[in-house]
């Protein structure tokens, strides 16, 4: 069994949720994750700040517009009336539920509760949709089995067992729809997996059930090889390992969260990128296997800020680094690039929120510049030390750009160069054109 996750954009509209269901009315059983339709989240969250604001009026306005848009949705929806008025009456209980919230005390609790609807409502349209087209379909509610720890982490051996009942009680079915995003905590209360969505809810399926692959659906043509909106000539990146995906999610790749990547690998399930608008096109397969020795793609991460400590009090000294790594711990900062010489250290974050106390406490122990506005251009791909020539390569392509940092070994996956922000997209076409479009320039 598969399972096939489809984000807010794939179930932007009737039309869209209509495609979904062609798409996946294929004869094989699947577990499929929804988002929320596209702009509903924040829909809600708009609702959420004006109960904060103790602004019920302004909360019963928005939440009006936004029934009004779903009454639209399901007439356009639904063929038969059986179907277009039983969904037509959940959909303004789940109104009704939220309005409930007007009348009380909010809090985040509260919050999350109302964030939830969204799944919840484009999950009951596309079960009715389903069963009206003859589907045997089965509603799964996430929030039967998706838990989190009082970390927010996932209780990955809860959701096992929840799943497997679950299964097991209710009415066998050929697809199972269930919702993105939205889990319990502890307490029993609704919450949200927070890093990583809908995508994470996949992913946790699919470890969950030992899927044969675990499918997310965007409205992008997988991973490139590079940024097509910033690099002309780019292409898409057909096969990655785990480790490669994870370096092009977190150094800016918009179509996969890290987060997410990790049950799929530690379970050994392939994820595979598809587009929604091409479904034909083979997407981009993620999985533990180890392809042929190149380079895959390029990344870049933005808003990133390089710190700088000179002291001649690290020379032959030990313990230093780590009173540097106690201050951006103990400011939750965590650190993207480092490196070190005998008498300085280099680093980068990309939050800001604490720089200026980081920076005093910083002084304590040696000279302190900064830089800002500054980019993270990652090169990506199965490049083992011991195979020579792919360092030369990115250094190549980059020798015409002024480099603040380079990080090369921390693993087999991955260069990174710290470059200014207005160097850019010089340095990833140069990048584009050295790594992947050397035979098309012949």
């Amino acid at each position: 069994m598969n399972v096939l996750k489809f984000g807010g954009t794939s179930v932007g509209s009737p039309q869209r949720i209509k495609d979904v269901a062609d798409l996946i009315c294929d004869g094989n059983p699947k577990i499929v994750v929804l988002s929320a339709m596209a702009k509903t989240t924040n829909t809600l969250l708009e609702i959420a700040d004006y109960l904060y604001k103790k602004n019920p009026e302004g909360a019963n306005d928005v939440i009006n517009r936004l029934e009004q848009q779903y009454i639209a949705h399901v007439n356009e929806l639904y063929a038969t009336e059986h179907y277009r008025e039983q969904t037509m009456k959940a959909i303004r209980e789940q109104f009704d539920y939220i309005r409930s919230f007007t009348k009380d005390i909010f809090t985040p609790h509260e919050e999350k509760a109302i964030v939830a609807q969204g799944e919840l409502l484009s999950t009951r349209m596309m079960l009715n949709l389903l069963l009206e087209r003859g589907i045997n379909a089965v509603m799964l509610p996430a929030l039967d089995y998706m838990r989190i720890d009082e970390n927010g982490e996932p209780e990955t051996g809860i959701i096992k067992e929840n799943i497997a009942k679950l299964l097991s009680t209710l009415p066998k079915g050929d697809i199972y729809i269930t919702q993105g995003f939205i889990c319990r905590n502890p307490y029993g209360e609704v919450d949200n997996l927070k890093r990583g969505g809908s995508d994470y809810s996949a992913s946790l399926v699919g470890a969950a059930i030992n899927a044969d692959e675990i499918q997310i659906w965007t409205d992008i043509d997988g991973m490139h090889n590079n940024d097509p909106r910033v690099v002309d000539a780019t292409s898409p990146v057909r096969y990655l390992h785990f480790e490669e995906a994870a370096e092009l999610a977190y150094f800016g790749a918009k179509i996969l969260h890290p987060t997410c990547i990790q049950p799929a690998k530690f379970a050994n399930i392939p994820v595979r990128l598809l587009n929604t608008m091409e479904p034909e096109a083979p997407g981009t397969l993620i999985s533990n296997e180890c392809d042929a020795v190149e380079i895959k793609a390029v990344a870049a991460k933005d808003n990133i800020t390089a710190i700088r400590i000179k002291s001649s009090r690290m020379l032959l000294a030990h313990g230093f680094l780590r009173k540097v790594f106690e201050i951006f711990e103990s400011y939750a900062t965590p650190i993207d690039m480092i490196c070190t010489s005998e008498v300085g250290v280099s680093l980068s974050i990309d939050d800001t929120t604490h720089l200026r106390n980081i920076v005093d406490e910083l002084k304590k122990y040696g000279t302190v510049s900064v830089d800002r506005d500054m980019c993270i251009v990652c090169v990506v791909g199965n490049m083992e030390w011991t195979n020579t020539g792919f360092e030369a390569k990115a250094l190549d392509a980059m020798r015409d750009i002024p480099t603040r940092m380079i990080s090369y070994g921390g693993s087999d996956y991955n260069i990174s160069f710290l470059i200014r922000a207005e160097d850019k997209k010089r340095a990833l076409q140069s990048l584009s054109d050295h790594l992947f479009n050397v035979g098309s320039n012949d």
